[in-house]
């Protein structure tokens, strides 16, 4: 997948969260938001999915440390949902640990705990041609 289609659909997730958050605004829990997001997103006619396991690859072993990603879009972009007072480095830190350990190229991490969305939204590439 090129830059471009990756922008046209980190474009599509970006304003259907901003949709949503303005309909619903802050104080939801997480869970209702990556509801809110999947559904949305399914509408647009993108291939969404939701809790995807992700396991590690530890000296050659596969292990299944419960790691769960939030929503993968079009096998392509990582969604790391949030809804937090404020967003740590470590939660930048652990999306890009998901893009590393799955081979995504770039990841969306949304805190739908602000007043306006556009301060929420951290988008992160991990070897995006």
């Amino acid at each position: 997948m090129n830059k471009q289609d990756v922008d046209h659909i980190t474009g599509k997730i970006i304003g259907a969260a901003i949709s949503i958050h303005s309909t619903l605004g802050p104080g939801l829990l997480e869970s209702a938001y990556r509801a809110c997001v999947v559904k949305e997103l399914e509408g647009c006619g993108l291939n969404v999915q939701s809790e995807v396991q992700l396991p590690i690859v530890y000296n050659g072993l596969r292990i299944d440390a419960g790691y769960r990603l939030d929503v993968v879009v079009q096998n392509t972009v990582v969604i790391e949902i949030k809804a937090i007072a404020s967003v740590l480095p470590v939660h930048k830190a652990q999306l890009l640990s998901y893009l590393t350990l799955g081979a995504y190229p770039v990841g969306l991490l949304i805190n739908f705990h602000v007043l306006r969305l556009k301060h929420g939204i951290t988008r992160m590439v991990n070897n995006l041609k």
